[in-house]
């Protein structure tokens, strides 16, 4: 129901997978919400995903890496009624802005481990509680100032999901997320579980060291078939310390099933503060085999180079066979500039 408004919405200072997010101060001091706080709104007819978004963050509350959510409201303005939650306000930005924002678009190695620690808490609360994110990415992991240190959460969990212990065609289906922090399981098979974000993870990290995406190309067709075909993985700096390398060889494995966990990767060298080489490191409890590889494919770009999230649905009988579909015949659904792609 609609509610009294207890905030005055401000400038937007971003967008989400399904809305416009805006800084909001509070009216009154005996208001439910912070006195400064994050907006993010969406028509009231079109807020399944954010009420499902809200009802999501809910039930993670208690994880101190993961947003917070102070609750939601409706509210008219011009004329038109909106759905709103009412989130933290990261005065920090983005990894993304601290990235950019950095000496030579890179982090010090000890701030990478700091924020990647946070962010594999966060993921293994989020996986404990049966959820996917889906959607892990620089622009998602917000700063927030604390103790002398900016410390990090996760947030955007618009294409968050639950995982079903049965098996759902129709999930198996679709596709959700950005193709650059894809896993090669996501772009095959249309699998997204708890090991997908650990590959964005590994994708994060490589982001943060390097000040470039982990995969080079002009084009989402070029992306996925690169992410989904054959033996290769992101590169890994020469450069990084044992540790960092090997924690990298540890989210980058294409067999899902073989892939570091988040509360593995908790306890690896690279975010526990030992420095060892990976000579050093404990004892793999994997045995990884070779990837077998497969035949390459030469595609052409045919999409914006502006890799943003999205979500595929298709009647294609597989996600591969629509990836194959979608490169060679250039499918006009994939328009230039787009941020939410529907292909049907």
């Amino acid at each position: 129901m609609d509610t009294q408004m207890e905030w005055v919405r401000g400038q937007a200072i971003g967008h989400g997978s399904f809305a416009i997010v805006s800084l909001a101060k509070t009216t009154s001091q005996n208001s439910r919400f912070p006195p400064l706080m994050a907006v993010k709104a969406c028509g009231a007819s079109q807020s399944d995903s954010l009420k499902k978004e809200r009802m999501i963050l809910d039930e993670l509350k208690d994880c101190p890496e993961i947003l917070r959510c102070y609750g939601d409201c409706f509210t008219i303005e011009n004329g038109e009624r909106l759905y709103n939650i009412a989130l933290e306000y990261a005065s920090g930005g983005s990894l993304a802005d601290r990235v950019k924002n950095s000496d030579n678009l890179r982090l010090p190695e000890s701030d990478v481990r700091r924020y990647t620690n946070s962010v594999l808490k966060g993921l293994q609360f989020v996986h404990r509680n049966g959820f996917v994110h889906c959607d892990i990415k620089l622009q998602n992991i917000l700063l927030f100032a604390g103790d002398g240190k900016d410390n990090v959460k996760i947030a955007d969990f618009g294409l968050a999901k639950k995982v079903s212990v049965e098996s759902n065609s129709n999930s198996k289906n679709e596709i959700r997320g950005t193709p650059m922090y894809m896993a090669p399981e996501t772009v095959v098979d249309g699998e997204q579980g708890p090991a997908s974000d650990i590959w964005a993870v590994g994708c994060l990290v490589l982001e943060m060291f390097t000040g470039k995406p982990a995969w080079t190309c002009s084009g989402v067709g070029a992306v996925l078939m690169k992410i989904g075909v054959g033996a290769e993985i992101p590169d890994i700096p020469g450069k990084l310390s044992d540790a960092g390398k090997d924690f990298l060889g540890k989210c980058f494995v294409k067999d899902p099933s073989k892939r570091w966990t988040a509360e593995m990767l908790l306890n690896h060298p690279f975010i526990n503060g030992q420095d060892q080489t990976t000579s050093s490191s404990p004892r793999d409890p994997f045995d990884f085999p070779d990837w077998e590889l497969e035949p390459s494919i030469s595609v052409t770009p045919f999409c914006s180079p502006e890799f943003d999230s999205w979500i595929s649905d298709d009647s294609c009988p597989s996600p591969a066979s629509r990836l194959r579909q979608l490169v060679t015949d250039r499918r006009p659904d994939w328009t230039e500039g787009s941020n939410w792609l529907t292909v049907r």
